[in-house]
């Protein structure tokens, strides 16, 4: 299994590699670039980068992941259903963008609203699968908990949150991109902990299941490690909202799937912090017309502290790894 998960993440790897070029090529030429926000001046150097280049990464995600799944493989495809399904509403918001030379794309509630819908058929797909069901695994412990329905809400508020978490940490070169592929690395190592210690090597449909979700966790990695090449610090490409967006579903989709929602806001605190501080700002505001941040999501307040782009990014990468590892090993131990 192992090495089909390696061979999974080259070959995406350079799948990915191969098709971003000419992605970039094809923004450029279509002159599909990204509008900054007025207020948002120390990227002023960043307007007409082209973006919407995560279709660069979901394409070899989507294939490689269908390609190298075998045996019982529901949760791989509707992950990957669900992936593009979130990749779509992105799509329609960068294009908005583009096509009316804009920063604003879908309003707020036209968002909410799509977003919703996906993620209330998910919710329902997961309470009805006998694989998944109610059931959660707790983060620190070998144990699981049986929340019958009530996964459906929770499913919901866990897309919706997660989704949203990922979009808003797109803000810096390399950020969300960086902390993705952590995220990912050390939740896919927490799987392979997990089916050597809570016994899910007794259910050979659910191991089946399990394989094909690490399958596309590998595919992912590798991907979005090709991304990086283009994003990283001077970017060359951004995701986009396509990226964002269908990134935050692919992760919301492989944890809920192997029932490990609550590992979300633990390995992906630094998605948590992006979206925790937005609310907080606004709320504030809205309350003593006073800011508590410089400026939210938390990323642009370390920048106007005056921490360098690279910095910021690596101090969230290295977190989510330390985050992340702890995890693995409290499922080794």
């Amino acid at each position: 299994m192992e090495a089909k998960l390696i061979i999974a993440f080259l070959v995406c790897f350079i799948f990915s590699l191969v098709l971003l070029p000419l992605v970039i090529f094809v923004l450029r030429k279509q002159k599909i670039k990204q509008t900054i926000l007025h207020y948002v001046t120390m990227h002023e150097g960043k307007s007409g980068t082209p973006t919407m280049g995560g279709i660069g990464f979901i394409i070899p995600i989507a294939v490689i992941s269908l390609i190298f799944s075998s045996g019982f493989k529901t949760q791989a495809l509707m992950t990957i259903i669900v992936t593009i399904s979130f990749a779509l509403i992105g799509f329609i918001d960068d294009f908005i963008k583009f096509r009316f030379k804009q920063n604003l794309g879908l309003r707020p509630y036209q968002k909410i609203i799509s977003q919703l819908a996906i993620s209330v058929a998910v919710a329902i797909f997961v309470y009805k699968n006998q694989l998944i069901g109610g059931v959660i695994n707790l983060p620190f412990s070998k144990n699981s908990i049986d929340i019958g329905a009530f996964i459906i809400p929770f499913t919901i508020l866990i897309f919706l949150a997660t989704t949203n978490s990922v979009n808003l940490t797109d803000g810096l070169d390399g950020l969300a991109s960086g902390v993705s592929v952590s995220f990912l690395l050390t939740f896919l190592l927490v799987m392979l902990a997990q089916l050597a210690n809570r016994n899910i090597g007794e259910n050979a449909q659910l191991v089946s299941e399990q394989t094909n979700i690490m399958i596309v966790c590998a595919s992912t990695i590798g991907a979005l490690l090709a991304f990086l090449i283009f994003n990283s610090n001077p970017a060359k490409v951004f995701m986009g909202d396509v990226g964002s967006l269908s990134l935050g579903g692919l992760i919301a989709s492989v944890c809920i799937f192997s029932r490990n929602s609550l590992f979300i806001p633990i390995i992906g605190a630094c998605f948590v912090a992006s979206s925790v501080s937005v609310i907080i700002q606004v709320a504030y505001f809205k309350m003593k017309r006073k800011r508590v941040f410089l400026m939210a999501p938390l990323h642009h307040h370390f920048e106007k502290k005056g921490f360098s782009e690279t910095k910021i990014v690596t101090a969230y990468v290295v977190l989510t790894l330390v985050l992340g590892f702890v995890c693995v090993l409290s499922e080794l131990v």
